[in-house]
């Protein structure tokens, strides 16, 4: 077994002299430091060779491993294995070859800070991350602390949340967390006008949601006018019960295909942050719809791919669940059934006779359940109101032996 030539070590805005004596002894005995220009500046003098990390810090990799066996040393913000470079490096370092030694995290001074509970709040990252991943956490008195991307990030939370019904919200953009320049400041979202934020910051939000604030719910099942569309939408009630049907767990992968609008993978991806899903669309005009209604209802990372099954299907990452809601047909059916890995779901929704028959083959075939679905809405017949049905769905769902 090679011994721990690898340590990570993290660091704050208080610099060397802040770092425990075995940490400091680590440093002094590298004969390699990799570190951004902010943090190699805070170590001062050394004999050891230097590595500031480029663009993309993945490019630093090579030059690290070249140097197995040497004592190494990472500096890295606070708690390294923490929305920070620690779980990079352990990608490509095993893990007996590392040693960590971390220094409270941005969230954790934040948190310290404001008296707030790390356990009862939402702790995100919108550094080298799409700013819209903060939408599904907008719920009334929730607490986020968020890591910002730059100085413009405090301005564009405020913005967002005046927009979408948020105003009232405090907001606070902690800079320079623990170094001598720390500076803390607070204003409601719809009164910010903070100048000269520094480049290094962190935001925390009570958020305060008004009558009428879009929040995006916890249970499947959004409003369809949440959607932009064509008439190419899993109508709300009939997706809540495939989304069910579906059973999304932590971490998993869905293929939507024949996607529409997105509404399925979308609310896939909001069951968990970890979730995956890549929605499969031929129509391009639909495709770019559902690129707009994932970045409006916060999964930007749901990957879209513009094409027709089964063709589209090959050199896909593998999936865990299956949904086929638009222009099933035999082949397509096969195709993504042979993709399943074992103990894999697949659901198919068909409203029209032809397809309806491939499903009754399909359960004949591989088993599973059919369930008969059909809404009915309340509309106005003169002075009263009678009860509109819509189409019927028929739903094969089936797990994969």
């Amino acid at each position: 077994m090679m011994e721990k030539w690898l340590s990570i070590i993290g660091i704050g805005e208080d610099g060397v002299a802040a770092l425990s004596p075995a940490a400091r002894a680590v440093v002094a005995q590298a004969s390699l430091i990799v570190a951004g220009a902010r943090h190699l500046a805070l170590i001062g003098d050394s004999k050891a060779e230097r590595l500031q990390w480029p663009s993309p810090i993945a490019d630093a990799l090579p030059r690290i491993v070249a140097h197995r066996g040497n004592p190494t040393v990472v500096l890295a913000s606070g708690d390294p294995f923490f929305y920070g470079v620690g779980d990079l490096i352990s990608r490509h370092v095993a893990h007996d070859e590392l040693f960590c030694i971390p220094s409270p995290s941005a969230f954790s001074l934040a948190a310290a800070r404001l008296g707030w509970s790390q356990q009862d709040c939402a702790l995100i990252s919108l550094h080298g991350r799409a700013f819209e991943r903060i939408a599904p956490y907008l719920h009334p008195r929730a607490r986020i602390i968020a890591l910002s991307w730059d100085e413009t990030t405090p301005a564009r939370i405020a913005e967002y949340l005046a927009s979408n019904g948020m105003g009232a919200s405090r907001l606070v953009v902690l800079e320079h967390l623990g170094g001598p320049n720390e500076r803390i400041r607070e204003a409601r979202a719809d009164a910010f006008d903070f100048s000269g934020v520094a480049a290094l910051n962190t935001v925390a939000i009570d958020v305060v949601a008004e009558a009428g604030a879009r929040v995006i719910p916890l249970a499947p099942g959004l409003p369809d006018d949440w959607f932009e569309n064509d008439g190419q939408l899993t109508k709300r009630e009939i997706r809540a019960i495939t989304l069910s049907s579906l059973a999304p767990r932590k971490g998993e992968t869905l293929w939507d295909i024949g996607a529409g609008s997105g509404s399925v993978s979308i609310e896939w991806m909001l069951s968990h942050p970890a979730n995956r899903a890549i929605a499969i669309e031929r129509d391009p005009k639909r495709a770019a719809r559902i690129a707009r209604n994932a970045l409006a209802l916060g999964v930007p990372d749901l990957e879209i791919v513009t094409g027709a099954a089964p063709q589209a299907l090959c050199g896909l990452r593998q999936p865990d669940a299956i949904f086929i809601g638009g222009g099933a047909d035999a082949a397509g059916i096969e195709a993504a059934w042979n993709a399943l890995p074992s103990q894999g779901r697949i659901v198919v929704n068909a409203v029209t006779l032809e397809t309806q028959t491939l499903l009754v083959r399909a359960h004949e075939e591989k088993d599973g359940e059919l369930t008969h679905l059909q809404i009915s809405r309340a509309r106005p017949v003169g002075r009263f109101h009678a009860l509109d049905p819509g189409m019927a769905v028929l739903q094969w769902r089936a797990v994969k032996p």
